[in-house]
């Protein structure tokens, strides 16, 4: 049999770098690590004004219980004028996929 041997060099752009695909996983999940988010970054997130989201997420006791940091969670819940939500943000898009459904139905 015969075979061909073929050399090929592709121009990689300066603003790139290849990195393998373990890699690449390993660095999107820690991308919120350590992250904090307010609740303007959360209605951006999920495209709901904050009215919403308490409604539907932050005071209804199924998901409070979940993540009110009183009770353990990623979710500090004002206690008084001033006072601003703050959301772990790795744990808090982590608990939106898995409740994805109850949230929305």
């Amino acid at each position: 049999m015969q075979q061909l041997s073929v050399t090929l060099n592709i121009p990689i752009p300066e603003d790139s770098i290849i990195i393998k695909k373990v890699e690449y996983e390993k660095l999107k999940e820690n991308e919120l690590q350590g992250v904090y988010w307010t609740m303007k970054d959360l209605e951006e997130k999920i495209n709901r004004k904050h009215e919403w989201i308490k409604e539907n997420i932050l005071y209804p006791s199924r998901f409070r219980k979940i993540l009110d940091v009183e009770y353990g969670g990623f979710v500090f819940y004002p206690k008084a004028k001033g006072q601003i939500w703050t959301f772990k943000a790795k744990e808090m898009a982590k608990f939106l996929d898995e409740y994805f459904v109850e949230i929305f139905s």
